[in-house]
């Protein structure tokens, strides 16, 4: 297990940062080879488009028989799951995510309720009219966090050169309390966003995405910086690496609550 999951991390260190940063060595064409051609990233075979893998309560993928290829450029294929797929499918909470070309690994928590101030050491996901917590469904899943060291700072000062170019094409991965690794690759940076129509979109997706927001300054700025990633496919993960025992705490600089009931600041 653990020569496997060295190979693999030297897969994604491999695959991640020319993804992320594109260099002028034939590894830095990759992302635009992707883009231009409408084509996937797959990993030696251990990404599978559309159904979930099957996970044990401790889920071990097996290390594969030949070498690894650092990646491959198969045809583009459809990622709407089939309405029978999509039905059939369990929703699972998000429990972590992860941008490694970034720096990021966090646990995921639900939103304290009445929430006045983002707890910080953490990210957590959105409710609106319904839980945008739950990849692989047929909807966006939506999570954010503050712009500060350990936690989304990466992707601001990422945005701060070329709206965030650098970043089209990063992997983002999202895990899940079945013990699965939701993998994701960012394909849009939006900079300056503010306003609550700017939830609008992400809540009328109708196809698996995951969308990542952090502020784009200090307490009070309103603009907000949006990152969206479509899946690339799904890994099976240990139950120690879906579920982080970290839970998230309130900020040393959080405002004092104004309500009994409000969650992520000072009492």
């Amino acid at each position: 297990m653990q020569r496997f999951r060295s190979l693999l991390d030297g897969v994604r260190r491999t695959v991640l940062r020319p993804i992320g940063r594109v260099g002028g060595d034939l590894l830095g064409l990759v992302p635009a080879l992707i883009a231009g051609a409408g084509v996937f990233l797959v990993v030696a075979g251990l990404f599978y488009y559309l159904q979930p893998v099957e996970a044990q309560a401790i889920a071990t993928p097996s290390a594969p028989s030949q070498s690894v290829a650092p990646y491959s450029l198969p045809p583009r294929v459809s990622m709407a799951p089939s309405e029978s797929a999509g039905a059939s499918r369990t929703a699972s909470v998000v429990t972590r995510v992860r941008v490694q070309a970034l720096g990021i690994d966090l646990p995921v928590v639900a939103a304290p309720a009445n929430e006045e101030f983002p707890l910080c050491n953490t990210a957590e996901y959105l409710v609106l009219d319904k839980t945008l917590a739950y990849p692989g469904l047929q909807q966006a899943t939506y999570l954010y966090a503050h712009a500060r060291t350990g936690m989304f700072l990466p992707l601001l000062t990422d945005s701060l050169t070329n709206d965030g170019a650098a970043m089209i094409g990063m992997w983002v991965e999202v895990y899940t309390d079945d013990n699965q690794d939701h993998v994701y690759q960012i394909i849009r940076v939006l900079v300056h966003v503010q306003g609550s129509s700017a939830l609008d979109e992400p809540a009328a997706v109708k196809t698996d995405q995951l969308w990542l927001q952090t502020s784009e300054g200090r307490i009070g700025n309103p603009l907000k910086l949006q990152v969206v990633a479509e899946p690339i496919g799904v890994l099976a993960a240990s139950s120690a690496d879906a579920h982080p025992a970290a839970t998230g705490s309130v900020c040393p600089d959080a405002p004092k609550c104004t309500t009994a009931t409000g969650g992520g600041c000072k009492r």
